[in-house]
């Protein structure tokens, strides 16, 4: 079983961390990214959006099935998954505390209506998204849900972070669990990484490679590129009996963000979405006893603003 989590939040540089801790030697990262054992033990799942089916396959919910994620390890001494409905899904932190009592927590957040806009951007990306505009995704998020479309197609729910954190610092000590920034992880990989490191016990000293970033989403410069590195074919079927799974995705990645281009947030949008999180925001600078302060700054007239949104993770 692992003995840390990486619980979310989704678009928030939590495929990329993934990725650099794994070069760790110390460090083993089940070879499934996200298993969501936690968030769905034993449970059948029937989420009935467009794509849900890819969700639904790639859920763990079996304890058998959980272990065997981590049958590979070796002398590794922290051993960790990255599963970001953890955050978002009720009854997570409970789940966690019964099987994996002394697990640390990592949590990495990002601005809530810049990672709401990721989130759209990424399944514009994936193909799934009907609209073609971010505001009428939002609108329609209420019928999505009611209609039981999974965790991945609420937007704007999941950035509500102080009513998801809260269960976890009231289930676990303040010293398992350690929360970071997106922003921080954009501007400096290397020293949140050693903060992490130093917070899982293992060499600090350790550098790892953190020239790519992963889960871009945007538009594809050429739909026909995007689609080929999204399907199967010969070449990739010989790439993969070539080269290590690290170097394929590293590849991959790199391949993915040439080709395409990045979107940005209306400031409309922005303040739109801002001014709904304005009290969540406000109570999880207490929790966490930091100044969240630039997450709220927003035009006061949206159609004199700028665009926010950077390159999404």
């Amino acid at each position: 079983m692992p003995n840390f989590l990486i619980v979310g939040a989704a678009k928030s540089g939590t495929t990329s961390l993934y990725q650099y801790l794994k070069q760790h030697p110390q460090i083993y990262m089940s070879p499934v990214k996200e298993p969501r054992f936690f968030s769905f033990e034993n449970e059948t799942l029937d989420f009935a959006g467009p794509g849900d089916e890819r969700e639904i396959r790639s859920t763990i919910t079996s304890l058998d099935r959980y272990r065997q994620l981590f049958e590979a390890v070796t002398t590794e001494t922290s051993i960790g998954e990255a599963s970001p409905p953890y955050l978002y899904i009720p009854g997570t932190p409970a789940r966690i505390a019964h099987h994996v009592p002394e697990a640390k927590i990592v949590a990495i957040l990002r601005q809530p209506a810049d990672r709401a806009y990721s989130n759209f951007m990424d399944k514009r990306w994936t193909g799934d998204e009907p609209h073609d505009e971010f505001s009428r995704a939002i609108d329609d998020e209420p019928r999505r849900i009611a209609e039981n479309w999974s965790f991945s197609w609420h937007y704007v729910q999941r950035g509500y972070y102080y009513r998801q954190l809260r269960p976890f610092f009231d289930t676990f000590p303040r010293r398992q669990i350690r929360v970071f920034l997106f922003d921080e992880l954009e501007s400096d990989a290397a020293s949140v990484l050693r903060e992490i490191l130093r917070f899982l016990e293992v060499d600090e000293t350790f550098v790892p490679y953190v020239g790519v970033q992963y889960r871009i989403s945007g538009e594809p410069k050429s739909q026909q590129v995007h689609d080929a590195l999204r399907g199967e074919s010969l070449i990739k079927s010989t790439v993969r009996s070539l080269l290590p799974e690290s170097t394929r995705a590293t590849l991959k990645a790199r391949l993915f963000a040439r080709n395409t281009i990045p979107q940005r947030i209306s400031p409309e949008d922005r303040y739109r979405l801002t001014e709904g999180y304005r009290h969540d925001i406000e109570q999880l600078q207490d929790l966490l006893d930091r100044d969240l302060s630039a997450w709220l700054e927003a035009p006061s007239d949206p159609g004199e603003g700028r665009n926010y949104d950077r390159n999404s993770r």
